[in-house]
C-alpha cells in the first residue's frame, strides 16, 4: 500500500510539473502587446458548456433512491407503480461569465441540469418508456483564480417529476433524491487545458 502511495505521489508531482511548463510556454508564445482588450461585456465565449443524452441498456438502469429493492410482495410486483429505475439521462453543464475586464471578470454563474427518464424494475420489468422521473440540479457562483483554480459555492437539488410527486406505496422509500438538497464550498484544479478554452478571464 505505502509503496502504491509514493507512486501515486510521485506520479501526480511530475505531471504537475510537466502542466505548469506547458502552460507557460503556452502563455510565453501567444503574449503580445497588440493582443486586442477583451469587451467589458459580453466578450468571446461568455457563455460555454454542453450538452449530453446518454441510454442505459437492460439490467444496467441508474438507481435513483427512490424505490425499495427488491420490492416488497405488496408492491404489485410487474404492476407496482414504484418504478424510479431510468432508462435515458440528458444532462448539460453551462457557464455564464458575461464581464471582460476589471477584477470583476473572474467571477463566473454555472448551472448543470439532469432529467432523468424511463419505467423498470430491476429483475421483473425492463421497458423503453421515456416516462419523466426526476429533475436534478446544480447552481452556482465560480471564481477563477490563478494556476487554473477556481472557488466555487454550489446548491443542488432534485425535484420528482409526474407521478413521482406523491406516494407510490409500499415500494417508496419517499427520498428527497439522489443527494438530496445540500450545499458545498470548494475548491476546482483543471489541467491539461480543459476548461480554459475560450474562457475569457485569464490571468
Amino acid at each position: 500500500m505505502n509503496r502504491v502511495l509514493a507512486f501515486l505521489t510521485v506520479a501526480l508531482t511530475i505531471s504537475a510539473f510537466a502542466v505548469h511548463a506547458q502552460s507557460t510556454a503556452a502563455e510565453s508564445a501567444t503574449v503580445s502587446h497588440f493582443a486586442p482588450q477583451p469587451r467589458t461585456f459580453f466578450p468571446h465565449n461568455w457563455v460555454r458548456g454542453y450538452t449530453d443524452f446518454s441510454v442505459a441498456p437492460s439490467h444496467n438502469e441508474p438507481d435513483l433512491g427512490r424505490c425499495m429493492f427488491p420490492q416488497p410482495a405488496s408492491a404489485g410486483g410487474t404492476t407496482s407503480t414504484c418504478t424510479a429505475y431510468a432508462r435515458y439521462l440528458y444532462s448539460g453543464y453551462i457557464e455564464f461569465q458575461p464581464l471582460g475586464r476589471t477584477p470583476a471578470r473572474h467571477f463566473f454563474l454555472f448551472f448543470e441540469p439532469k432529467f432523468s427518464f424511463g419505467r423498470n424494475i430491476p429483475q421483473l420489468s425492463y421497458t423503453a418508456s421515456m416516462a419523466p422521473i426526476a429533475y436534478e440540479r446544480s447552481i452556482g457562483i465560480g471564481f477563477q483564480l490563478p494556476r487554473n483554480f477556481e472557488l466555487r459555492a454550489t446548491q443542488h437539488q432534485v425535484d420528482w417529476l409526474g407521478r413521482y410527486s406523491k406516494s407510490l406505496g409500499t415500494a417508496d422509500l419517499h427520498t428527497n433524491g439522489s443527494y438530496g438538497l445540500y450545499a458545498t464550498f470548494g475548491v476546482r484544479w483543471s489541467f491539461g487545458g480543459y476548461g480554459r478554452q475560450g474562457a475569457p478571464s485569464n490571468y
